[in-house]
Formats: structure tokens, C-alpha cells, sequence
């Protein structure tokens, strides 16, 4: 077995059965149902005994089964038939008021019914207003707000099993809660995630429209079906043709309707898994994902919710990290439901009043009825190899004490939002400075430190920000047990008691902190966005100077941005200091320096003062050799730029007026198709895979890929230190060639852009990634694997 699919709440595999009856239909009893000839009988047949074998399954004696192409389509033509029945009545002021009428939903329904409410109150201009009913903790929906409201509300939205977390509602309560109080509203539930993971029992209550999905329950995509109560008003979405005795026009899907048939009588026939192995299977997956990730958080409540649904949060990762990780394990989970997938958190989690971070880092993990044993054990196994996976890439702290699987010595950049904080370590004297660090990345500096067993030599801030107090002092104490001797300093910006000093390139003498055998970290003055700032310069020094072609790396806060430079609009800025700092900085950098900065809006990375000069002509014309902007020129239109800035447009303070980075002419992507007559063109490109670590160690066909051994490991978090380490060794960018890649191409793209907008022209990415590529697994390999970083 390859992949491990536990995504089943976004979709499952088609049940053997289902795909045979639905072959038998194409190419056998492929009549028409709306023929007379015996043809068409026998499609109708197939149409009568499905529509039989759902109601049997759905709990319902009577009513009326209309096939549609999925749920949504279902969802539709539920909230049509309502609203346009709710619309021709006459009010009784007696009995229903006069005031507000309301459509309800439950907040953690899913997007199509609100959407549809909203759709179609808007086309019949319906006055109602649409009301969210909240939930509490566990996901459950506050029946006294449904009774409050009941009296005024025509039409309730309620969904029997959540898809993010697969919490079930009690729906007799729920009946209870307005039934009495109003027997004309209208009842919607959504059965989409109920049909076979519990038992359902329509006839029993007064539900009078019930969608459900063929997708979900192993039945082809493009078959779902409406549940109608018997006398419950209804109005065709599509008319023209009579099917389905005229409830929707168009022929039917009767290659779906067989499917979704031969699915209904394996649920009767009980080659589903019972209620029972569900819980266990659950529960062995649950105690596999507390074992690999010890900060684990379910988001589901168990007590509510179906067996096969677990979402869970990890803290200190992100829901892309761990996406990424278990793809590599050949795992296939989500973040969240499937078509909310490019949204940011879960609306499902925020309305159930759980933290951010839980919602942002949210996964979901879902499996279907007909999962076997051994696909259980496997999935166990390979969370397993994730944990693993993490350990040795200091994601996750080892419990025992142990060297770390892979020591690193250079450039680490941690990310959250564009916040970022630099750690460069030293595995030889395992030691580490953090450079502007936010408390928003605290949990994932703490992890990094103590696995690579270093101490902290200083943390660094290039300067006093305006929107938030640093947490250095905060990080001092809690990182306490960390610290070398000198680390606490009473310098504004952390800097310790200096060992030395340099000569810089503009000729003055910069104070000194050493680090490693032979590497300097000099600190000099660059204030202007705000008054006390300053960069730091990570070199080798000769003979008592960094010259600007010994410094390596130049942290330099928010002076220089990615496209931009810091704005000066603050009380505790200079324009005049910015001019000079600024008109600076090629005396004090080389072309081989990467500028790591404070901020990164538009996943730039790092970058250097030539791309910065090519790509900002305000800094262009500043820094020109022939006549430069006057400070005269920068004060009247640095205050234009900072102008145009917009802080209620992003959620946090904007350092500076950034431009996007415009693609290069440089055609960037590979396709899948071309991948391998590519590298044969190409064989001396360097192939660098910018996956983490805790990725790459898993196995790949790299020979299946067209390449004859595995590529460079370049971790996105760590491609500045590369990128310098490249500028370095290459005068000639030109001449260089480079192959990026990753999971999905997406990674690999921003690596190539970023490489092309440093100078190397001949960067790519393979569109895709490895994703469409094709992947093997093996197992000792990942339980055993120690991974390694290319630099």
C-alpha cells in the first residue's frame, strides 16, 4: 500500500461494488428511465429500487427521493422549495407577530446552506433576517436561542454530523426546542456526514428536507439526493423535461443512481464496520498522535461525535507543517474541510470559542466505515515515523537526553505571518544568537535551542519597535537555564559587553561579540526608522577589519525591506537619520551579503542591496554614483511614500511601503510533462529540494523523478544562509543553474523567484512538485532515519 487516505470527510474511494453497478449501467442497462421500451423500464427500475433502498437507509417510511448531482445541489433546491413557500404565505399577526421573521442556521453549519440562505433571500427579495445559532465548547447547538427565536423563524438549518470535528447534534432536542413553539417552520438537516457512521430515524421527527453526498459514503462524485417529508412544500431547481415526476429537470445520472444504490444495500447487508471498531480503530489512531506529537490538543469532543473524525492541533506547529509532514509520510489528512480548504483557521473551531492557535493549526483526520485493519496499522506506523521525523528535525524536543540527530551550524529563519527571527548557530561550540526575536515564535526558538544543545550568547534586537514592547527581557528569564555568561546586559537592544572590535567598511570601528572559532558579529548604528536602531554584521574579519566582501550576513532590522524601506512617520523616527543610514550601506555590504530583515511581506525570504537597487528606484536613485537624491529630495517624497501605506488593510503595523515583487522574464516553472527531457538538458543544474528536513527524510523515487541521486536538502528556513553561501562561491551568476523543488511546487517557486531576484537568472521550479510525481515509502527507512541538511 502507498498512500494512507484518512481525508474520507472531504471524499472517499468508490466501493468495488458501487463501481461495477454503475459500469453495468453504461454498458448494459443504459436505457433511458423516461423510455417506454423495456430499455427504458429497466433503467427506471434501477431509479425505483434506489430510491427504495435510500429511504430505508435514511429511517424514513414515506417521502419523496430526489436524486441531484451532490449535496450542494440538494441544499439548493431545500432552500428554494422553502423560501419560496415561506414567501406566498400570509402572516397571522395573532399567532406569529408582526415584527422581524428569521431563517436559522447552527454557526457551525456548513458554508453552502448559509450561502444559499443569503442567495435566495436576496433573488426573491425575501425580508428574513438570517441568524446564526451559536454553539457551545463541544460543538453543540444552544437550544435555548433556538427557542427564543423559534416563534419568528419560518425556516431552521441544522446539520446532524459536523465535517471538521464530527460533532453530532441530538436532534430530537433540537426538534423540541422549536417545534411547539412554531409547527409551521420549515426543518433542514444535513445528513451529508450522518449516512452510514450513525443511525438515522427521519420518520420519527418532523425533518422536512435531508441532503446527503454519494462522495462521502464511496459512491462516485456527481450523485447526491434530497430527502423531501412527505407534504413538505417543494419547488424544482431545474425545470424542463419532467424527471424525476417533474421534481428535476434533465436526464438522469443513472450510472451515480446505481452506485449509490449498490452502497445503500452494502449498509444493510452490514459490510460496513460496526460502531464498536470504529471506536477502537479511533482510539489507536488517537494514542499513535499523542505518542508522535507530546503537545497534542483534540479540538473534537469524543463523547459528541462520530468515531471516525479526529481534529487536533499541535502547539508550536502550524496545520501546514504538519500537512507537509504527513504528505511526506504518504498520509493523506486535511486542514479543515475541503472546500474552505484556502481559508485561513476554521470558522467550525472559532465559533466553538477555542483559541486561535488551535483553530489556525487545526487537522483533521477522517476515515470511513468501510476502513480495514491493516490500513489502520499502517497509519499508526507511519505517524509514528512523523514524530520521529520531528524529533530529529528539532521540531519537537527529544525526551531523552541525546545529541541532536543533526547538528546545524549557520542560518535558521523562523516565520510567522511576516514576522521573522533569526537564529545562527555554531554546532562546534554549540552556540546560538537570536536575532529580533517575536513572542510569537518564542515556542519554536525554545525547541530549537535545546535540541541543537547550544547556549544563547545574546538576544538581539536591531531596534525599539513602535507597536509592541520586545520580549527580549521576557525571553531572558524564560530561556534562563539556556544562557552563556553575558547574555544579560542592560543594553536597550541586548547587546553584551563587547570582545573586540572591527574596522567596517565606512571606516569607523565597530564593537565586537565573538562567535564560533573565527566569526565576528559587529554592531553598528542604523537608526532613522526608529531613533535607536542598529544592523549587525556577521563576518570574517582580516587583520582587524570586516570589509564589506568579508560580511556575510546583515541583519538589519526594518531599514531595508523586501521591496521597501522602513517608514519614518513614527514619533520615534528620523527621516534625515533613515537618509544617512540608507546612503550608508554600500560602504558597509558586499555584493555576497544577504540582508536578513525584521519584516517579510511577500515571502521574499532574504535579499540583498543589488536586488534591493534593481527592484526600488527610490532606493536606486538614492544609492546612484551620478547624481544621487539630495536629503533635500528624500525629505519631500519619503513622507509620499509612508503615505501610502496602509495599516487598517493588513492585521499588524506595516514597517514599510512594500511593493510586490514582479515576476522575472525568466520563465520560472517546469512541467511535470517536461521534468525529465529537462534535467537531461540541464545536467549540470544544482537540484535543490527546499522541503524540511522532517520531509525530505522520507524516502523518494528520485530515479522515478529523472534524477540519479537525491538532491541538495535546503529547507526553506534555512535558503539565506544557502543563498549566501552561493553569492559566495559565484561571481558569475549567469553561469550558474538551478532546480527547485518541493511538495506541491510551491515552496520551490518562491525559492526559484527568490534566486532570480538575487542575481542566478537560470532558477526553476518543477510546477507540482513531487506531488505529481509520484512518491514511494519505506518504512525502515523512515523509523530509522537520520536525516541531514546539505550546509
Amino acid at each position: 500500500m502507498k498512500d494512507v487516505y484518512l481525508d474520507a470527510n472531504a471524499t472517499t474511494p468508490v466501493l468495488p461494488a458501487a463501481a461495477k453497478a454503475a459500469l453495468e449501467t453504461m454498458e448494459d442497462l443504459f436505457g433511458n428511465p423516461s423510455s417506454s421500451h423495456v430499455a427504458g423500464l429497466r433503467a427506471r427500475s434501477i431509479l425505483t429500487k434506489a430510491r427504495a433502498a435510500a429511504l430505508d437507509v435514511l429511517g424514513a417510511k414515506s417521502g419523496r427521493i430526489v436524486f441531484t448531482s451532490g449535496a450542494t445541489e440538494a441544499i439548493q433546491t431545500a432552500i428554494l422549495s422553502a423560501m419560496c413557500d415561506i414567501r406566498g404565505r400570509k402572516q397571522d399577526p395573532q399567532t406569529e407577530g408582526t415584527g422581524k421573521r428569521y431563517c436559522l442556521f447552527g454557526a457551525t453549519e456548513h458554508k453552502a446552506v448559509p450561502q444559499a440562505l443569503r442567495h435566495w433571500c436576496e433573488i426573491l427579495e425575501m425580508p428574513h433576517e438570517i441568524v446564526e445559532i451559536p454553539v457551545d465548547q463541544k460543538g453543540l447547538l444552544d437550544l435555548n436561542f433556538i427557542s427564543e427565536y423559534a416563534a419568528q423563524t419560518d425556516l431552521v438549518c441544522t446539520m446532524a454530523v459536523n465535517n471538521e470535528t464530527g460533532v453530532f447534534q441530538d436532534l430530537s432536542q433540537v426538534e423540541k426546542a422549536f417545534r411547539p413553539l412554531n409547527p409551521k417552520a420549515l426543518w433542514l438537516v444535513d445528513a451529508v456526514q450522518a449516512v452510514g457512521k450513525q443511525e438515522l430515524d427521519l420518520q420519527g421527527l418532523s425533518i422536512d428536507y435531508a441532503p446527503a453526498s454519494g462522495h462521502k459514503l464511496y459512491a462516485p462524485k456527481g450523485i447526491g439526493l434530497l430527502y423531501v417529508r412527505e407534504g413538505a412544500p417543494f419547488k424544482p431547481l431545474m425545470a424542463g423535461g419532467g424527471q424525476e415526476s417533474g421534481a428535476r429537470g434533465g436526464t438522469e445520472n443513472l450510472p451515480g443512481v446505481a452506485a449509490i444504490h449498490a452502497v445503500f444495500e452494502a449498509l444493510k447487508e452490514g459490510v460496513f464496520n460496526e460502531h464498536d471498531v470504529m471506536v477502537d480503530y479511533r482510539d489507536r489512531l488517537m494514542e499513535s498522535l499523542k505518542s508522535a506529537f507530546p503537545k497534542i490538543v483534540f479540538n473534537t469532543p469524543f463523547e459528541n461525535a462520530v468515531p471516525t473524525t479526529i481534529n487536533f492541533a499541535v502547539e508550536g506547529l502550524s496545520s501546514k507543517e504538519i500537512l507537509d509532514l504527513f504528505d511526506a509520510a504518504d498520509v493523506r489528512v486535511s486542514s479543515g474541510s475541503a472546500c474552505g480548504s484556502a481559508l485561513v483557521g476554521s470558522y467550525v473551531l472559532e465559533a466553538m470559542g477555542l483559541p486561535k492557535w488551535r483553530s489556525d493549526g487545526a487537522i483533521r483526520l477522517s476515515f470511513g466505515p468501510l476502513i480495514a485493519e491493516v490500513e489502520v496499522q499502517l497509519a499508526c506506523q507511519r505517524v509514528a515515523a512523523a514524530g520521529l521525523a520531528l524529533r530529529n528535525s528539532c521540531l519537537i524536543v527529544r525526551e531523552e537526553e541525546a545529541p541532536p540527530t543533526s547538528p546545524v551550524t549557520g542560518l535558521i529563519q523562523l516565520k510567522r505571518d511576516s514576522m521573522c527571527t533569526w537564529i545562527y548557530l555554531d554546532a562546534e561550540t554549540k552556540s546560538a544568537v537570536i536575532i529580533d526575536p517575536f513572542l510569537e515564535l518564542a515556542d519554536r526558538i525554545e525547541v530549537t535551542i535545546r535540541c541543537q544543545g547550544c547556549r544563547i550568547l545574546a538576544i538581539l534586537d536591531t531596534h525599539m519597535h513602535v507597536d509592541h514592547e520586545s520580549p527580549r527581557v521576557e525571553l531572558i528569564e524564560r530561556y534562563s537555564d539556556l544562557l552563556a555568561p553575558g547574555a544579560r546586559t542592560e543594553d536597550p537592544l541586548g547587546w553584551p559587553v563587547p570582545s573586540g572590535s572591527v574596522l567596517v567598511g565606512s571606516g569607523e570601528s565597530a564593537p565586537t561579540m565573538a562567535f564560533g572559532d573565527d566569526q565576528v558579529i559587529a554592531r553598528v548604528e542604523l537608526p532613522g526608522h526608529t531613533v535607536v536602531g542598529c544592523a549587525y554584521l556577521l563576518g570574517t574579519p582580516k587583520e582587524g577589519a570586516l570589509s564589506p566582501k568579508q560580511v556575510e550576513l546583515a541583519f538589519t532590522g526594518d531599514t531595508v525591506l523586501m521591496g521597501g524601506i522602513g517608514r519614518t512617520d513614527f514619533g520615534s523616527s528620523s527621516m534625515e537619520a533613515l537618509y544617512h543610514s540608507l546612503k550608508g550601506l554600500p560602504a558597509l555590504l558586499g555584493p555576497a551579503t544577504v540582508i536578513c530583515p525584521t519584516h517579510d511581506y511577500h515571502n521574499g525570504f532574504a535579499t540583498t542591496l543589488s536586488s534591493e537597487r534593481n527592484g526600488n528606484c527610490f532606493l536606486r536613485r538614492l544609492l546612484a554614483e551620478k547624481d544621487p537624491m539630495s536629503l533635500e529630495e528624500f525629505s519631500r517624497e519619503k513622507p509620499i511614500l509612508d503615505h501610502g501605506i496602509d495599516d487598517e488593510a493588513s492585521s499588524e503595523l506595516v514597517c514599510g511601503n512594500i511593493s510586490a515583487s514582479s515576476r522575472y522574464q525568466t520563465s520560472l516553472n517546469i512541467a511535470p510533462g517536461d521534468r525529465r527531457e529537462f534535467f537531461n538538458e540541464h545536467q549540470g543544474a544544482i537540484i535543490v529540494d527546499v522541503r524540511e528536513p522532517h520531509e525530505f527524510g522520507f524516502a523518494q523515487d528520485w530515479l522515478d523523478l529523472g534524477l540519479c541521486e537525491a538532491p541538495l536538502n535546503v529547507p526553506l528556513t534555512r535558503f539565506a544562509g544557502y543563498l549566501q553561501s552561493l553569492l559566495g562561491q559565484h561571481e558569475d551568476q549567469s553561469a550558474v543553474e538551478i532546480i527547485c523543488l518541493c511538495r506541491s511546487g510551491t515552496r520551490s517557486e518562491r525559492a526559484a523567484e527568490m534566486l532570480q531576484r538575487c542575481g542566478f537568472e537560470n532558477s526553476w521550479s518543477l510546477m507540482g512538485g513531487l506531488a505529481l510525481s509520484g512518491s514511494v515509502f519505506d518504512e525502515t527507512v523512515a523509523l530509522g532515519m537520520e536525516m541531514e541538511y546539505a550546509i
